[in-house]
């Protein structure tokens, strides 16, 4: 064995992540000839590089989407977009269209990386506190949901513990990344129970509004009617509206089971969630479970 070729392949700059082995027993050991070792360190290396230029071009695309929402902004969408909210809430003044537009066409060019970077990246959208790189995070952990697993779960809750700050991320988080999440391991519904009696007004509303897409479908009735026992007397109109909003959808498969829940809890009933749950039904319904209201 050539003594000096292997202190060739020493003197090359160790790999990240490699910093740690023995490349000279490692070498010996895979490929015998120092020469062989020296081809591979050299693929490694430009593999390196390759790496490293794909981890840059991740890096600006958030960059590149931020300057690209600040281009569209405008102050009259920004100052009706307030109008909405009774927080202080961070809007470049994009319309919801153009957002969407945006987010689908800068999809498209990371969508064959791993789904651990994609939710990387969309971490990075949720710490800017902006409403518009919200929903763009919130359409591509949507867009890779066929590749969800189980342990996904601590990253959503992580998003909505976090950085969910207003009704509209919170929806557009919970109605489909989350809710669709649910429906592909229903084990989970355990931990919308959790939500339910969080301090977090956004994680209580969160327990709630993460069933309306099922929910229509005729699923979850008795976790949704759990939900709504715990979240019955919440003084916040704002996850009243959310539970009221996740019984009006479970109405749409269950009208009678909704509307004896209804006539049943009414005398305690916050208004505004009753109102909500009962938009959809009949006018002879309605008027009966709003009679002493009125």
């Amino acid at each position: 064995m050539n003594a000096h070729a292997w202190k060739a392949c020493e003197r090359r700059k160790p790999l990240r992540g490699f910093e740690s082995l023995s490349l000279r027993h490692l070498i010996k050991t895979k490929f015998g000839s120092p020469f062989v070792a020296l081809l591979v360190l050299d693929v490694l290396k430009n593999i390196q590089k390759l790496y490293d230029v794909i981890c840059s071009d991740m890096n600006s695309i958030v960059k590149k989407i931020r300057e690209q929402l600040k281009q569209n902004g405008d102050e009259k969408t920004q100052n009706s977009g307030h109008v909405f909210f009774k927080e202080e809430v961070k809007l470049y003044g994009v319309k919801t269209v153009l957002v969407s537009k945006i987010g689908k066409e800068y999809f498209k060019t990371i969508k064959d990386i791993k789904k651990a970077e994609i939710f990387s990246l969309c971490e990075e959208l949720w710490q800017s506190g902006y409403m518009e790189e919200s929903f763009i995070a919130c359409n591509w952990s949507y867009f890779i949901r066929k590749d969800f697993e189980p342990k996904d779960f601590k990253v959503f809750d992580k998003w909505l513990n976090s950085y969910v700050s207003n009704w509209a991320s919170c929806d557009t988080l919970c109605n489909h990344t989350i809710g669709t999440f649910i429906e592909m391991y229903p084990a989970y519904l355990a931990e919308l129970i959790k939500w339910a009696e969080s301090k977090n007004r956004w994680v209580r509303r969160a327990s709630a509004v993460t069933l309306i897409i099922p929910a229509r479908q005729g699923k979850f009735l008795k976790d949704i009617f759990n939900i709504a026992d715990i979240l019955l007397l919440d003084k916040d109109d704002l996850v009243q509206k959310g539970y009221g909003w996740m019984l009006k959808a479970a109405g749409q498969a269950h009208q009678k089971e909704v509307f004896d829940y209804v006539i049943k809890n009414k005398i305690i009933m916050p208004r505004t969630a009753l109102r909500y749950a009962i938009e959809k039904m009949p006018k002879e319904l309605k008027e009966k479970a709003m009679q002493k209201f009125e």
